[in-house]
């Protein structure tokens, strides 16, 4: 059965940038870099997804809200494909996205291969760069939990990797 024979790739990109990263919902997983390709077999969709690593619990919950937005907009065939290779890497993260997590309070990640201790984080709250690494892990594995030491506040940064 043909589900919409009129929709367009660029249509189904524009309904999954709807559907929210459910760690951090002010992110589309379009934002995250998480959808990686999309296209259409026999006027259905095939989306190609890869999680953030191996074993992110946010996988299933994507997935589902991936088939639900396009359920609703009359897609009855959908595939949905999790490829690991190559790895996620935050260089897939939109620009707009990174903006998106500064503004949430979370900075985002800095585009180096320097060692997490030795990072200059910028505060997402008061922009110093007079922070402190507390923890490598924070309220998730992909983040890392600092500190200000100017307005005092704690924020999680989005390791890169």
């Amino acid at each position: 059965m043909v589900s919409n024979p009129t929709i367009t790739e660029s249509q189904i990109w524009d309904i999954l940038a709807s559907v929210c990263d459910p760690e951090i919902p002010v992110l589309s997983i379009v934002d995250m870099g998480i959808v990686r390709k999309v296209y259409l077999e026999e006027n259905n969709p095939v989306i190609i997804i890869t999680p953030t690593y191996t074993g992110c619990p946010a996988m299933d919950m994507i997935t589902m809200q991936i088939r639900m937005a396009l359920l609703e907009h009359g897609f009855t065939q959908i595939t949905i494909r999790s490829e690991l290779a190559p790895a996620w890497t935050t260089d897939w993260m939109t620009e707009e996205g990174k903006r998106k997590l500064q503004e949430y309070g979370i900075a985002p990640p800095n585009p180096s291969t320097t060692p997490l201790s030795e990072q200059i984080i910028q505060c997402p709250q008061c922009r110093s760069n007079n922070t402190k690494l507390l923890s490598e892990f924070g309220s998730t594995a992909c983040k890392a939990l600092y500190q200000c030491q100017d307005c005092k506040e704690p924020f999680d940064y989005f390791k890169c990797h």
